[in-house]
């Protein structure tokens, strides 16, 4: 049986149906060249010796490495699930209220997934390089007390026993957002020593501290924090440069997690994580989103996702900025929010009052290590900020903005991570919700609201 003129039908009826969410514009435009599925007459002739698999309604992709990068590539099966589960009328616009970062920056630049799957600068999943990595917060080593401290905040409310985000939760939650690929925790033995070029006295704190990682010690840079929330803060391209070295052979990405504040150059006041995606590595820190500093960084809880798309919410925001910028930032009409917003926001609003249990602050807490660490590991993937829609890799200019931004990924950058993943939006869901219904996560706002999302 002549399998070709079959599989040239099914990709015409799979272009003719993503050119619609591939690479959709704010204004609706779509790409002129849809979803680029063409294959060499060497591709074809593999698919024909697979004539069995293919009477099944099966495409096997798994030799299609090549170019793409993809060590399991899309089936039709597939794109057409996340077809039937996508609809963008569902995501809404992003917010861009005053000092947002698009309002800040407008004119950053769009990537399609047409740009993202053609870059040449995008690091390719391999059969031998897939893994992504979780590295747990370095270990303190002897002589260091003061690093124990320098990771409480010195400002706003105190939670004494609300706990800081566990790595394996952190893995957890990884692993269902990039379904598909392995996730593992880095056991490596990784703690802070004494730089010894540099050791602290009693009076003094030191300019540097030491990461031991395998068989160095590198110098990690640390200033005294500007704002004062904390009392000093520990250099992240140092702490970049060190996961660089901790980078397994078969790693795709890893992410570092630290407990301590963090500054990138002399202009910060504070940096909550950074990617060096062509390096594959980022650096997350949990300090700044510690929920005894909400009201010092002017963090809305009640307005956080979802409920940040309340319309007078939004009118308030805009009303109490300069006139300039209302000008530029108060949207032209107002929208509608869509059906699973709406059963987003009903999910959010019926759990607890985040400050009736530890628990919940811990799990407040857990929520936002959770989106950033996710959105670090987005650009080892060669993703850029999203400029489409509300969604998970957009750019933050402000830890009240970061608290605004959803944890789903719209249909643009949804279709990067599972293409380069290769599983399904459904299964993929699956694996959110069952991580968001959790014990330990039922009652966060976000995590309920999410599970809403993936089921609507």
């Amino acid at each position: 049986m002549d399998y070709e003129p079959l599989l040239d039908s099914l990709l015409r009826d799979v272009e003719k149906e993503w050119a619609h969410i591939v690479g959709v514009g704010v204004d609706g435009s779509t790409p002129e060249t849809p979803f680029p599925l063409q294959f060499s007459d060497e591709e074809i002739q593999q698919q024909e010796q697979d004539a069995e698999l293919w009477a099944q309604g099966v495409e096997l992709m798994d030799a299609f490495v090549g170019d793409t990068g993809c060590f399991k590539h899309w089936d039709v099966r597939a794109l057409e699930a996340l077809i039937l589960d996508l609809d963008h009328l569902h995501f809404p616009a992003p917010l861009v209220l005053p000092d947002d970062d698009l309002a800040l920056d407008p004119d950053h630049p769009p990537q399609s997934f047409q740009e993202w799957l053609d870059d040449g600068d995008r690091n390719k999943i391999t059969p031998s390089r897939k893994t992504v990595y979780v590295v747990a917060p370095p270990r303190i080593g002897d002589g260091l007390a003061f690093l124990r401290d320098w990771a409480h905040p010195k400002k706003g409310r105190a939670y004494p026993n609300a706990l800081p985000a566990q790595p394996t939760d952190i893995l957890d939650y990884v692993a269902a957002f990039y379904r598909g690929l392995p996730v593992k925790l880095l056991t490596s033995n990784i703690q802070f020593l004494p730089w010894d070029s540099d050791k602290a006295s009693s009076k003094t704190a030191p300019k540097y501290v030491g990461l031991a990682v395998s068989d160095e010690c590198i110098r990690i840079r640390t200033r005294a924090c500007p704002d004062k929330v904390y009392a000093h803060q520990l250099n992240l391209d140092d702490l970049l440069d060190a996961a660089i070295s901790m980078l397994p052979e078969d790693a795709y990405a890893l992410c570092m997690l630290v407990d301590h504040d963090l500054y990138e150059d002399d202009d910060d006041v504070f940096v909550c994580g950074r990617a060096y995606g062509g390096s594959r590595v980022a650096v997350v820190s949990s300090a700044r989103y510690h929920p005894g500093l909400d009201k010092v960084h002017s963090v809305e809880r009640d307005h956080a996702w979802p409920a940040s798309h309340c319309q007078e919410y939004i009118n308030g925001c805009c009303n109490a900025a300069p006139v300039a910028k209302r000008q530029r930032t108060t949207p032209s009409r107002t929208p509608t929010p869509s059906e699973r917003l709406k059963v987003s926001v009903a999910a959010a609003s019926a759990v607890p009052d985040i400050d009736s249990s530890l628990d919940l602050l811990s799990a407040l807490w857990l929520s936002r290590m959770c989106r950033t660490v996710s959105h670090e590991l987005g650009h080892c993937f060669g993703i850029d900020h999203c400029v489409y829609y509300a969604c998970s890799m957009q750019g933050s200019a402000s830890l009240a903005e970061d608290a605004r931004q959803p944890p789903y990924l719209c249909p643009v950058d949804l279709a990067k991570v599972l293409y380069a993943t290769g599983t399904t939006a459904a299964e993929r869901n699956r694996a959110l919700v069952e991580y968001c219904n959790r014990a330990g996560n039922r009652g966060s706002q976000l995590f309920a609201a999410l599970a809403a999302w993936c089921l609507s």
